[in-house]
């Protein structure tokens, strides 16, 4: 680790402000910045106005130009250093992403790793080969070459707000775009001043990367402003819907990673004892709050009551309280999110489940819950929770399983604990934008394609050089030859 240096996130420097020719004040009213554990204010951030985004669009179009131009290896250099401030910088944005997300501090040492390694891999694509020579046969050479799309808007959510901020605009960035980042106006500061602070630290041209925090009318705009080509948007399903219906409307290219209901397969003859600390941690990391999140557990029939016990076992012994102490979960971010997760406990319970464990809360502290006794129209299974919730249902077979998984609209990411044999068949089987052997649903990597299909999304759009290029490029047919071409007319 290195040095922690002096603070980077001085409010006086970003309080009440958006980011466009400089930290200016919004035309919105600002929003406070809440602390989830204890209802604390700790700063407030600039909310812009869809004036603002239009003036901002034209801004990034005119800077992208001369980004683009750049030489490779600068660009490259800014990612790098970018990268290095999130580095250097570590201690204080933990802390801040403990205290703006709720987040326990493992979790808030993960966005921050991911981000410098975002950074770092982003470094990469400047000087990756940028299209193909194609054969003719015509007399000229042919080319198919990758240009920087333009301007890039990216939307992102509260969870993990570093991470699903910065896995779109370090590539973006890195590949000649400008961009206009959106993040969620509950976390503005771990999903949108953050990454600000390091690209100004880093040296990164004015107009290049703006920050524009607002809610639905900010993000309408980014829809909107004819010089935004691409939308990358991460997200509600509802929200996805929405952003999708306007990008085609306005003929933008629209990259949505939205919801999910995982499913975690135990086999038979699998180790409970391990397939239920798996599950638990799908479940209950980070409250649940993780599009990732184990949603249902899928448990063979002759494991199923031992599995209920061992599961119940370590939802009564995570410790639940501010994320700064030593808990295993911190608070749900606001009483709406809160009180969605109970409205569907309680209606698990109507409709004749079994609370093994939690399904209580205090303030916006919800207990690890485990519930059996369901059935696939229980709307604990059916449902994409957003919390600290575990169903269990049995099945009999592989092909069972299977048929169960693929019921339900969501297609993210499916973990299967046991047999290896028995898993490949069931993966074979399930349609799923990511599969894990062996590990439970949540998992990613800067390197790897993220994405789902149904209602989960539009594939993979993030991660890699393959799926990053795709993302945040076009594609150009280009031909020369020596001498002007020979015409009939």
């Amino acid at each position: 680790m290195q040095t922690e240096q002096s603070s980077i996130l001085d409010p006086s420097v970003w309080g009440g402000k958006i980011y466009t020719d400089g930290w200016t004040q919004g035309s919105a009213e600002s929003v406070d910045v809440i602390e989830p554990a204890t209802g604390a204010v700790l700063g407030s951030a600039g909310i812009a106005s869809a004036e603002d985004v239009y003036a901002a669009a034209t801004r990034a179009a005119a800077a992208q130009r001369e980004w683009a131009a750049r030489k490779p290896e600068e660009r490259a250099a800014v990612l790098r250093r970018a990268g290095q401030v999130f580095e250097d910088h570590v201690q204080e944005f933990n802390t801040w992403i403990q205290r703006e997300t709720g987040a326990i501090a493992p979790k808030a040492g993960l966005e921050t790793h991911v981000a410098a390694n975002e950074c770092f891999d982003a470094a990469g694509l400047p000087h990756h080969p940028a299209g193909d020579v194609l054969t003719s046969d015509e007399d000229h050479w042919s080319f198919a070459r990758r240009v920087p799309a333009g301007v890039v808007a990216v939307i992102s959510p509260f969870n993990f707000p570093l991470i699903l901020s910065i896995r779109s605009v370090a590539p973006a960035l890195a590949l000649g775009n400008a961009v206009i980042l959106k993040p969620d106006p509950r976390t503005p500061v771990s999903g949108g001043v953050m990454i600000m602070r390091a690209f100004e630290e880093a040296g990164l041209p004015a107009g290049v990367l703006q920050l524009l925090t607002g809610g639905a009318e900010t993000g309408a705009a980014l829809t909107d402003a004819p010089e935004v080509r691409i939308v990358s948007f991460t997200g509600s399903t509802a929200a996805g819907r929405k952003v999708g219906e306007a990008c085609g409307r306005n003929l933008k290219r629209a990259h949505l990673e939205l919801g999910g209901n995982n499913a975690m397969v135990v086999l038979p003859g699998a180790d409970v004892a391990a397939a239920a600390s798996a599950g638990a941690f799908g479940s209950f990391m980070h409250q649940g709050q993780v599009c990732m999140t184990t949603g249902r557990h899928l448990v063979h029939e002759s494991l199923k009551e031992e599995y209920v016990a061992a599961l119940k076992e370590k939802a009564e012994h995570l410790p639940v309280g501010d994320p700064t102490g030593q808990v295993a979960l911190g608070p749900i971010i606001d009483e709406k999110q809160r009180d969605n997760i109970d409205r569907i406990v309680r209606g698990a319970k109507d409709a004749g489940a079994n609370i093994e464990a939690g399904g209580t809360y205090e303030n916006l502290f919800y207990a690890p819950t485990v519930i059996s006794g369901i059935d696939r129209d229980n709307p604990a299974w059916a449902e994409e929770i957003f919390g600290p919730v575990a169903p269990v249902l049995s099945f009999s077979s592989i092909e069972e399983a299977a048929e169960i998984i693929n019921a339900n609209e969501y297609g993210l990411s499916v973990g299967i604990l046991g047999d290896v044999g028995q898993a490949m068949k069931l993966a074979d089987l399930v349609h799923s934008g990511k599969v894990h052997i062996n590990e439970q649903t949540v998992s990613d990597e800067s390197n790897a394609p993220f994405g789902g299909v149904g209602a989960s999304g539009t594939g993979s759009r993030f991660g890699g050089y393959t799926a990053n290029i795709e993302a945040f490029t076009e594609t150009q047919w280009l031909t020369m030859r020596p001498d002007i071409a020979p015409y009939p007319f």
